[in-house]
């Protein structure tokens, strides 16, 4: 039988880590371990204990050895796939050569390194690197990075800042077209679903302006087309709301914003125009919103006339400070997506 001698203090210390020590071994050695200060069987600590009779004496002899320190070391064998040691080599192929599929890095692991292994051990080894499955996304080729990283730094983030502390009210500006077709969503179903498509292709205009702190949303419809008149009369709307500091539209490149008249009311009106880099759709904020709304009253619905299609998204638009508040704050947020040229593919 072997004996113990722990101190009173030792004691005190196996009854607080059997229930508050973060690992669950260890809880269950001094579990073991307290229980045999209360003079117990072995068979009965095992049982208590919920482990088997040898470990019993393991455990003990593990304090008599180097006391509780030993009791809380936790070695326990990890045995390393062969794979790790070709790990520089993988990952440097698969930066540069991402696979589609398991089966695809199956195959070039084995030409690589000789050892093929299931899908579940590449699968299992993929992510050890860090590697996930993400849908690979799109920019315009003619995105000009170096200076989408520029107009953020020097540009946007100052006056966003400003904004922030209510110095400076900012406004992000785009027009969407929404047209009477089919958007097509996924659905959890058991067999596949089909969505009618209503005849003709009439086009709801949207031109709204957001607010990029509180997210007020100010909006010129038409079922035309958006030009400079469109945007004169979102200049004016804006103005009536007679803010007293100064204001700030953030917007692209369309003709219909950046001609001469309309550079002419902003001026009168004390309204600054800031205009995204060219091709840069990711800078600005408001793009979220018509992808927000499409999901919210368009994707996979039935509108069977332009009447009930274009009152759909209305109401989704006059509800973005209500009823869709939280989600939109949530996804409004000031971080912008910034690309390095390691994303792009060759």
């Amino acid at each position: 039988m072997i004996r113990i001698n722990p101190s009173s203090e030792d004691v005190e210390f196996f009854q607080y880590e059997r229930i508050n020590h973060p690992h669950p071994r260890v809880q269950i050695r001094m579990d073991v371990l307290w229980l045999k200060t209360n003079e117990l069987p072995h068979k009965q600590i095992a049982k208590i204990a919920g482990v088997s009779k040898n470990t019993v004496p393991r455990y003990l002899r593990m304090y008599n050895e180097g006391g509780i320190d030993k009791l809380r070391e936790v070695n326990f064998y990890k045995p390393q796939s062969d794979l790790a040691e070709h790990t520089s080599t993988i990952e440097t192929y698969f930066k540069e050569h991402p696979p589609a599929t398991i089966k695809e890095a199956m195959k070039k692991i084995e030409v690589l390194t000789g050892l093929k292994r299931s899908e579940t051990q590449v699968r299992k080894f993929l992510k050890s690197m860090g590697l996930k499955r993400l849908k690979v996304g799109h920019v315009p080729s003619k995105a000009d990075l170096e200076e989408q990283e520029r107009f953020i730094d020097e540009e946007l983030e100052p006056r966003l800042e400003e904004a922030k502390s209510g110095e400076r009210k900012v406004f992000f500006v785009d027009g969407a077209h929404f047209v009477l077709a089919p958007f097509l969503g996924y659905l959890w179903c058991l067999v596949r679903q089909f969505v009618k498509a209503p005849a003709g292709r009439q086009r709801f205009n949207v031109l709204g302006a957001i607010d990029a702190i509180t997210h007020e949303l100010i909006t010129i419809t038409n079922d035309t087309y958006l030009n400079a008149e469109s945007f004169i009369s979102l200049l004016f709307k804006i103005a009536n709301l007679r803010l007293t500091v100064p204001v700030t539209l953030v917007l692209d490149n369309a003709r219909y914003q950046k001609c001469r008249i309309v550079w002419a009311v902003a001026k009168i009106l004390d309204i600054e125009l800031l205009y995204i880099p060219a091709y840069s759709p990711n800078l600005n904020l408001i793009e979220r919103l018509w992808k927000f709304v499409k999901k919210k009253c368009l994707y996979s619905i039935y509108y069977p006339d332009f009447a009930s299609f274009k009152n759909a998204i209305t109401d989704c638009l006059n509800n973005t400070d209500a009823k869709y508040k939280d989600e939109l704050d949530s996804l409004m947020t000031l971080k912008f997506q910034r690309f390095k040229k390691e994303q792009f593919m060759n």
